[in-house]
C-alpha cells in the first residue's frame, strides 16, 4: 500500500508543479503580451493548459471567478491547489 501512496504523492506534486507552472504562463501573457504562435512559451501554455484544465474545469463551474471590477480571481485554481496540499499532507 505504501507504493501506491507513494506514486498518487508523486502524481499529485506533478499536478502542483503544473498549477503553479500554468500560473506563470498566464501571468506572463499578461505582462508580456500574447505569444507568437508556435514559439516556446505558446507550446508550453497550450501544454499545461491541456492537462490542468480537465481537473479546473469542473470546479470552475461550480465555483466561476470573483469578479472584482476589471479584474476577476479564479477560486478554482485557489480550491485545487488547496486541495491537493491537504491531500499530500494526509497522504504524507
Amino acid at each position: 500500500m505504501g507504493l501506491v501512496l507513494g506514486i498518487v504523492s508523486l502524481v499529485l506534486l506533478l499536478m502542483q508543479v503544473l498549477l503553479i507552472a500554468r500560473a506563470v504562463l498566464d501571468w506572463s501573457v499578461v505582462l508580456a503580451g500574447p505569444t507568437a504562435h508556435g514559439s516556446v512559451r505558446s507550446r508550453l501554455l497550450t501544454g499545461v493548459r491541456a492537462v490542468t484544465e480537465p481537473i479546473l474545469a469542473p470546479v470552475r463551474r461550480a465555483l466561476p471567478p470573483l469578479r472584482l471590477g476589471g479584474m476577476a480571481i479564479d477560486l478554482a485554481f485557489i480550491v485545487v491547489f488547496v486541495a491537493i496540499v491537504i491531500l499530500r499532507a494526509v497522504i504524507g
